[in-house]
């Protein structure tokens, strides 16, 4: 880890593609992000970038996690991006899928904010999730993703509300559909990613901006939930 930054400091998961990515550079124009993430080369790529520390972590490890947040300060900002999407139905889904997505897209974020709260508090910071519109709207076939991300909201939901006399504010940021390596992945083993209309899926920046909202708003408030969707808008995907 490098030397302390007088900047403050934001954590962000998931940073090596995609939405987590666009975030990471974002907020390096005036925090020092530790970007989270696992592909050595990717984080290879990050760490080049000015204000940026690469850090790479499992998440599902939480005695790493612990090591990671006692080395820090400070943190001004907990945004969690990490998440997985495996398209499968109740009838297709095993126990072990199941445990699967909800240990990174529920118990890791849970867990990593679980150990940043005291830096949190000291900060009077932010934590972040990044969720999705599957998060409210379950649709055929996103049985185990979306019943994770509506658990997700549920944890934003409580953790604002406990932590209101702390001073610390919580947000959600729910995409629809985005131009991401996992999303991609998700649809062209689904064949239907085949021609890409550029009003049809959001771009992760335009998601990264979403955060930037919230990471700015004014001290006597909180933006507690933002909703992006694509310009060309389906209620369907």
């Amino acid at each position: 880890m490098t030397t302390a930054s007088s900047r403050p400091v934001a954590i962000v998961t998931g940073a090596t593609s995609g939405i987590g990515l666009a975030i990471a550079r974002d907020l390096a124009t005036d925090h020092q992000v530790y970007a989270i993430g696992r592909s050595a080369e990717a984080l290879a790529e990050l760490q080049q970038i000015q204000h940026i520390e690469a850090v790479e972590l499992d998440l599902l490890d939480n005695q790493a996690l612990k090591n990671f947040t006692d080395r820090l300060s400070s943190v001004a900002v907990l945004v969690h991006s990490a998440a997985i999407s495996e398209r499968l139905s109740v009838e297709q889904a095993t126990p072990e899928q199941w445990q699967k997505q909800f240990s990174i897209n529920l118990f890791a974020p849970a867990e990593l904010t679980r150990l940043a709260l005291p830096l949190l508090r000291k900060e009077q910071g932010q934590v972040v999730f990044i969720n999705s519109g599957s998060g409210t709207l379950a649709l055929a076939g996103h049985a185990v993703y979306s019943a994770t991300k509506f658990a997700l909201n549920a944890l934003a939901h409580a953790l604002r509300t406990e932590e209101s006399e702390n001073g610390v504010r919580v947000a959600t940021v729910s995409p629809g559909p985005t131009d991401t390596p996992m999303n991609r992945k998700s649809r062209e083993r689904a064949g239907d990613f085949a021609a890409i209309d550029p009003l049809a899926y959001s771009t992760p920046e335009s998601v990264a901006a979403a955060v930037r909202l919230v990471v700015d708003a004014s001290e006597d408030t909180q933006i507690a939930d933002v909703v992006v969707r694509p310009r060309r808008d389906s209620a369907k995907r």
